[in-house]
């Protein structure tokens, strides 16, 4: 008996991904029982020589993985129990050797071994090599696609710095700040900084904001955009209007404080915006992802921001907060730190690392669930989690206390039969009224939080509590 060649794959789709055990000696066809002819000795053999541990010239594998090997006794016959651990950074892909990098590496989904793309093989291959994206030169751009205030706003903040010291003229300092090369051509974090506008030479280097009606994208009923922006132009300026696009889809909270009134959005403005920095500074620029936009999704019950790239320089969501500063795009942060918020003497990023602790605190801060982390081979995502309507509106109005706008919400068949269900003086629970509905305990929250914003009906408990119950205002 010889080991299948499937092994290989999900070895290095366990190497790949975040470790798995393999079972040697069951047959799956046959209901998981002890293979027949199954040699132990024999096949441990041929996983240590295919794993490199047998001779360098019988390794199948490239970045081999650590492994614990056991034995292990079902109805009374032993099998080998194989624990494969998950690769450091910078020791991927784990790929087949006859197949090559391209074909022969693997990540796992569920239960399958499924090929790396092309963008996950480089992200994996360049975890740690600072990338020159950023410093690369635009086809076809010149100094006149530079916008001149911009320019002009940029090296007037570094007018005192010794970036610029003996640059007389306005290419020599444009040089200075890796804006253009000795040539004056135009590298793309300059255009992308001060750039006229950057998506005339990459389309889609830009922000994509879509709020949509449901908690998932292109939900079966609904309209499937209720607001869409392509922010464009310079990456301040879209980091500006990304941010005017999500806080205009978003409540308006307002803190009643003495005779004074402060109306602000339900999610810190600041934490959206430092999401919404931080994907597009850190985000990929090789020519595999500039294909790409930056994408923010408004959802019913949270804001998720996705950008193209997984994480860079050993960072990892365990590290992820811990202050230090890591970046891809190096020119590309140098100049974002210097470049100018509209109507504010601040910058649009600070590269101190500290953004993501900001975002964290200013969340807790506000009494709402921390922000959310994501992280695959090529992407990352944050999740801003929407405070529940019912935490806000169903609490009376009191010094100091908070309430939430109104907004207008059309009644659906869905709504009107919940309401019908409490308009006998009642309070019931969410499952109860699932329950009665025939419905999913889902499809019940979701009409019960459009009652609630619609202000028909109040909750009696805070969220997440287990004596929570709805009844008719």
């Amino acid at each position: 008996m010889r080991l299948s060649t499937d092994v290989w794959e999900s070895v290095s789709a366990f190497t790949n991904t975040s470790g798995g055990v393999l079972l040697l000696g069951l047959d799956e066809r046959n209901g998981f029982s002890p293979a027949k002819h199954f040699d132990i000795d024999k096949v441990r053999d041929q996983f240590i020589e295919g794993i490199g541990d047998g001779g360098v010239s019988g390794a199948r594998l490239g970045n081999p993985p650590r492994y614990v090997m056991n034995r292990a006794d079902v109805d009374g016959k032993q099998i080998l129990v194989i624990i494969i651990k998950e690769n450091e950074i910078g020791e991927k892909p784990c790929y087949i050797k006859a197949k090559g990098i391209e074909s022969g590496s693997y990540k796992r989904i569920d239960d399958k071994d499924v090929r790396l793309s092309t963008m996950e093989i480089y992200e994996y291959r360049n975890a740690l090599v600072p990338s020159k994206a950023d410093n690369t030169i635009v086809p076809e751009s010149d100094i006149n696609d530079l916008d001149p205030q911009l320019v002009s706003a940029l090296i007037e903040r570094k007018r005192q710095s010794k970036a610029l010291l003996g640059a007389s003229t306005r290419e020599e300092q444009l040089e200075r700040l890796n804006v253009v090369d000795k040539q004056g051509a135009v590298k793309l974090a300059g255009l992308l900084v001060v750039g006229k506008y950057p998506q005339q030479f990459e389309p889609k280097l830009l922000i994509d904001v879509a709020a949509h009606p449901g908690t998932e994208k292109s939900e079966p009923g609904m309209p499937r955009f209720l607001d869409r922006v392509l922010c464009d132009g310079s990456l301040p300026g879209a980091i500006d209007d990304a941010l005017h696009a999500v806080v205009k889809n978003l409540r308006t909270v307002s803190h009643v404080r003495g005779v004074g009134r402060v109306d602000e959005c339900e999610i810190p403005e600041a934490a959206i915006r430092e999401a919404i920095a931080n994907a597009v500074i850190h985000r990929e620029y090789h020519p595999y992802f500039t294909g790409q936009s930056v994408s923010v999704d408004i959802f019913r019950d949270r804001v998720v921001v996705t950008n193209p790239g997984g994480l860079w320089g050993g960072k990892t969501l365990e590290n992820i907060a811990d202050g230090s500063s890591r970046c891809r795009n190096v020119i590309l942060m140098q100049l974002m730190e210097e470049a100018p918020v509209s109507n504010s003497i601040g910058s649009t990023v600070e590269g101190q690392g500290s953004g993501i602790a900001m975002m964290v605190r200013l969340m807790r801060d506000r009494g709402l669930r921390e922000p959310e982390f994501k992280a695959s081979a090529d992407q990352f995502t944050v999740v801003l989690h929407r405070p529940d309507v019912a935490d806000i509106v169903a609490r009376p109005v009191r010094e100091d206390d908070t309430v939430v706008k109104q907004q207008r919400v059309e009644p659906t068949k869905r709504m009107e039969e919940f309401l019908a269900l409490l308009d006998d003086g009642s309070e019931k629970s969410a499952r109860e009224l699932a329950e009665e509905a025939n419905v999913s305990i889902e499809t019940a929250r979701r009409a019960l939080n459009d009652l609630l914003r619609a202000g028909k009906i109040q909750a009696t408990a805070p969220l997440n509590s287990r004596n929570r119950k709805y009844r008719v205002v």
